[in-house]
Parts: C-alpha cells; structure tokens; sequence
C-alpha cells in the first residue's frame, strides 16, 4: 500500500521528484525513483509497507531478465495462490511480497493478467521491450489514480497533488464538472475539476507510448448485466455469510496488525466478528467516533457510541474512542487538500481522524463496514425506489403534481426533508428518476447559481449524463433496485466514499480495507434475487438474517445513521465565521463561478429555515477552498501535516540496459 507517480516523455529528473514529495504521506516507509538511461521514463513510489517489510520488497521492482519496472499502490488478496501457479509455471521468487507475484504475472500473461486479480490496486509497468507504459486501476476504484496529458508527456499520480509543481499541466475549470460537484457533492465518472487532469475509471487500464496513450480499455464491470439466479432464502442467506466471512478473511493478510472501524451499525460489526476469528492474539483494535450530541437530534442522528460499545463487549475486542466536536470543523480546509477534489462532506474529518488514532497505537491497515448498503441496498433511496410500486403507475400529470407538492414541504423537520427529497423528481421517467435520487441539489438550483460565463462553457449533456449512460450499457430487463445499486457502484462508491476514505487514511501512513466491497463478495450479491435485498423497509435483508448467528438482534436491526456531524446545527455557528469568508459577495465575485447574488440568497434562506442549503453551502465552501489551494496556490496546508516523512534520503535507480 503505497503512492506511485511517474512520467513518460520529456521532463525533468527535479520534476519528478517534486510529484513523488506531494505525496510522502502515503509511503512513511520509504522511497525509490527509477529513471530510463534516456530520461524518457521516470517512475516514484513511496511505501507503506504491510506485506514483507523487508528492503527486498522496495519498488520499483525490477525484473533482472527483461528490466521491467513496476510501481504498484494496493494489495492483492489472493497473491499466495497466484504464487502458487507462478511457481508451477517455472517462475522463482526473492521476495514474500505481493509486489512481486504483480510482476511475474505481467511477465507471464502481459495485460492479460488483469482477469486474475483479486485486490485493490493501482500500478504502473514501464516495458522496455516495447517501450510501453501498462497502467491499471482495481474494478471498484479502492485505489485513485489521475493522470494529464500535456506537451511534453504523460503524467500520472494517486493524487491531483502531485501535479500541483508542474508548470505545463492545464488547470482550467471544467465547468460542466463544477456543476457535477455541485449537483451531487461529488464528482461522478473521469472527470475532476480541471480539464487537464482525469480519474483512470475504476476496471480500466492503459497502454501509452512515446509519452501519449495508445489504449484505454475497461477490463472488469459490475457484473450486473446477467439476470439473479433462482435461489431459497436460505440459499441466499448461506450465500452471503459465507461470502462476507471468505472476504474478510482473504482481506486479513497482512505482517503488520491490523485494525477496524467500529461503528456499532451491521456492515462494520460484521467485519469485526469475522476479523476476529482470524485475528493475531486474539484481539482487533477497533476505533468508533464520540462526539458532542448537541443538535444530532434536531438532525435525526442517532449516537452510534453505545452500539459501538455493546459489539466490543459482545466480541471481545478492544475499542478507542475518537473525540469528535465542533472545533473538529476547523479541518476542513485541510480535509479538502487531502482529497484533492471538493467534495462537500464531513464525513471524512472523522475518519481522518480514526486512521490518525489508529497509526498513533501502531495500526498500519484499518477494516471498513463500507460497501453493505451498495451491493445489498440499506440507503434510503433503496427504500424509495422500492415504494415507488404504490404510485409510479401514475400518469405523467399526477406525478408532477406530487412532485410540486413536495417541493412545498418543510425542511426543518428531518421527516418532512427525507419526504421531499423523495418525491421531488417523481415526474421523470424512470432510469432518469433513478439517476435523480443521485442529485443532492436540484439541478435548476445549481444552474441558477452559475455565472453567465460559467453556464455558457457547460456541455451540451445534462448533469446526469454520465449516469444515464452507465443504464443504457444495462439490460432492460435488469430490476430496478439493481440498476440502482450499479449507480452505487460505478459512481457513489468510488467517486465519493472511496475516494475520501483512501485519501484521509493514506494522509496518515493508513490503509484501509473494504471487504464488503470484494469483488467475489459482489459476484454473489449480485446473483441473489432482488426480492432478498430491500425487503418493505428492510434493507440489507438477507446480511441481517446470516448475521443473526454472530451478531445480537438490537445491533443488527438497528436504525440506521450515517458517518456524519450534525453539520445543519454546526453550520450555523462553528462554520459561521468560515462561511462569511469563503462566500462573501466579495469572494464569490472575484472567483468568478457563482452569481453572487445567488449565493447571498441561498444564505439567508437557509438561515431563515426556507431551505434547506446547508451542503449546498458547504458544496460552496469546499469549491473556494479547493480552488485557493489548487488554482491560486495560496493558503496550502503545512507538508507537515500530511508529509511526517518529506526528509528523508531517496533510493534513485537509473535504467542502465
């Protein structure tokens, strides 16, 4: 677990080492740079290390024979049987390292080593025997990977950051990406906030030559396109158990301990009862929020702290509590930098905060509950999809007018805005509809907050285009809740959860699993028959059931909360003095994306209770800050904060066939 970056083309041996210090927060443990005997290619990696902490396993690796490199960010969690067939074919090995068995496997199959890979991962292989650069990303996008095409070459990195010191790569604003961020809080697809800099799309890989990309290729997709198998209940409960607790397992390898989040909700008690089957002596450090309730009730947030506590005490396992509370808000410039992308959550304070504690007591890889909601349903648009049988039959009119009535309803009580937001785009047609449950703002309200010029450089698609096409690739006779749950995992997973839980963990020397979000975990979710998932009010029905077994009742059918703050109540006051500054006429005016008096307006109607506008705003506040840091270069967090390591001496190896 690690963080590469590299070059191909014509730049400089300074410049590369610039990128490579970006990023020291994610490989505490070392460094090596590699540069070909022409300077065409450059390779850095920094390294975590978790799997053979010996020098042996430092990359880039080599392969003395053919001199392939490799950089490789990730785990694969079946590498020992992959050794085994490696082995079997001929192949010797020097090291215990996964890194290793990645390579061979390149050497023994090429690209098409990529259907034999169970792992998260993000790599890149540099072939002197063609003078190519294979890169790929792991099928569910655990590990980020950018790369920007400029003059000069390719460049590529795990984080936007890399590039900030380069002075030829293109910064200027996508538009229709800022309206993305704004509509969903995220940023779905390849896009990023800038026109020159683009995500590799999880399942998908490149071959670049002569510093340009030749081939770009999607070699794994969501398995969504065959229909579910006939199947029991019980069938599809022993499915599921045993799927959960084989990925669990798979996911424990490691030489280093290995710890979890513990929230006390279904998904992460039951990796933790799984973790602890397997766990070295015994116990599975486990870490959980407390923070200050106040205002959680007003927002309909439960405290997750005596769940979390009750699971410890049910399975035996140590439990640290994270002090969480409004002053914890005052990282959220900071929150934005690690993310690299702006997006509008505060979710990730807590978790940087978890992998922080978790490093400080010696803990190098963190488990996550993440995944149980969008391979089996749990979030409240699967409830909402499933209700719309009682009212979808409607005729057009009908339902625009139960959309215009709930548009009408109050948004100070959190009933009233679940209600809302439900039906508020009840008049669409359905895979539209489904792709709306997506947008966080209305997209007429983010339009009418643009600027003339800002509106006028936006694409011809709508906003949820990307997502409207990912349904078309489906079959028509795919059932809706599955077709939901795609969108979950090609956009929101890896777009928005992933991408902030890897960048906050990794900006402590963390890494985090997510073994719910195993790709043999989702073959056999996806297989189960729809009717097993999102049962009346029920989600997650059939994980509840295989659970029953290991986990007590009251945790298991717990109402279920988020990751969250009471951000509504804090925003008007912990926030205040930051929102002042960020989106004062004056600000907004001189950025140049949003009408000013918009925003000024979408203030005071928020602060009215007229609306609810309080992740809009922070949608807002997280565009200024980003492009503060990323765009004007100024007010930059410390290196420090997210570079403990930035002194220490590089390995530099020099290609010399």
């Amino acid at each position: 677990m690690c963080g590469i970056a590299g070059y191909l083309g014509q730049f400089e041996r300074t410049e590369l080492e610039a990128m490579s210090r970006r990023i020291a927060h994610r490989g505490p443990d070392g460094e090596g740079i590699w540069f070909s005997r022409d300077g065409h290619a450059g390779l850095a990696h920094r390294r975590l290390s978790i799997i053979d902490l010996s020098t042996a396993a430092n990359q880039p690796m080599f392969d003395d024979a053919s001199q392939v490199v490799l950089i490789y960010n990730g785990e694969l969690y079946n590498y020992r049987e992959l050794r085994e067939k490696l082995v079997g074919a001929g192949f010797q090995f020097k090291t215990r390292s996964d890194t290793e068995v990645l390579l061979k496997m390149y050497l023994w199959k090429g690209v098409d080593m990529l259907d034999s890979l169970n792992g998260i991962f993000a790599f890149a292989i540099w072939d002197p025997r063609s003078r190519t650069l294979f890169a790929a990303r792991d099928g569910v996008g655990v590990k980020p990977f950018y790369y920007t095409q400029t003059p000069r070459g390719l460049l590529f990195s795990s984080e936007m950051k890399s590039f900030l010191d380069l002075p030829d790569v293109d910064w200027t604003v996508d538009p229709s990406a800022l309206r993305a961020y704004m509509t969903y809080q995220w940023g779905p697809g390849e896009a990023t906030m800038v026109k020159g800099i683009r995500k590799l799309l999880p399942g998908h890989a490149m071959l670049a030559r002569d510093g340009r990309i030749e081939k770009m290729w999607s070699y794994y997709d969501l398995p969504y396109h065959t229909a579910p198998e006939p199947m029991s209940a019980e069938e599809a409960i022993e499915r599921i158990h045993d799927g959960v607790k084989a990925a669990v397992e798979r996911q424990m390898v490691a030489d280093v301990p290995v710890g979890a989040f513990l929230s006390g909700g279904l998904d992460s008690s039951s990796v933790v009862a799984f973790a602890k089957e397997h766990a070295k002596g015994g116990d599975v450090p486990c870490f959980t929020i407390r923070f200050d309730r106040a205002g959680a009730k007003q927002e309909g947030i439960e405290d997750d702290l005596p769940y979390a506590r009750r699971v410890a005490r049910h399975l035996g396992v140590s439990l640290d509590e994270v002090s969480v509370g409004p002053e914890s808000l005052r990282m959220l410039p900071d929150m934005v930098y690690m993310m690299d992308e702006p997006q509008a959550d505060v979710s990730p304070i807590n978790a940087f905060l978890i992998s922080a504690a978790a490093r400080d007591r010696g803990i190098k890889v963190l488990l996550s509950g993440m995944g149980g909601d969008d391979i089996l349903t749990g979030y409240r648009r699967h409830y909402a999809l499933e209700q719309e049988r009682y009212w979808r039959w409607l005729p057009e009119t009908a339902r625009r007018t139960l959309a215009g009535v709930a548009r009408q309803l109050p948004v100070s009580i959190p009933r009233m805005r679940q209600v809302r937001k439900a039906f508020s785009y009840a008049h669409l047609p359905q895979q539209e509809r489904i792709a709306s449950y997506f947008f966080w703002a209305h997209p007429d309200t983010v339009s009418g907050m643009l600027a003339p010029d800002i509106r006028a450089g936006l694409a011809h698609e709508p906003v949820e285009a990307p997502l409207m096409e990912a349904l078309g690739r489906l079959p028509a006779s795919t059932p809706l809740v599955n077709q939901m749950l795609y969108l979950d995992g090609k956009f929101f997973v890896p777009d928005h959860n992933l991408n902030f839980f890897d960048k906050v963990s990794m900006a402590c020397g963390v890494e985090c699993r997510v073994p719910l979000l195993d790709i043999e975990l989702i073959k056999a979710a996806t297989s189960l028959p729809t009717q097993f998932k999102q049962v009346g009010r029920e989600g997650k029905w059939v994980f509840k059931k295989a659970m029953e077994r290991h986990l007590p009742n009251d945790i298991i059918y717990r109402p279920k909360t988020g990751f969250g703050m009471p951000l509504r109540v804090w925003m008007r006051d912990e926030l205040k003095d930051m929102q002042e500054d960020l989106l004062s006429r004056q600000s907004v005016q001189n950025r140049g994306f949003f009408d000013p008096a918009a925003v000024q307006n979408l203030r005071e109607a928020n602060d009215r209770g007229q609306i609810d506008g309080t992740y809009t705003l922070l949608s807002l506040m997280s565009i200024e800050l980003w492009s503060r840091m990323f765009l004007d270069r100024s007010q930059v967090p410390s290196l420090a904060l997210l570079n403990p390591h930035a002194g220490q001496s590089a390995a530099i190896l020099t290609d010399v066939a």
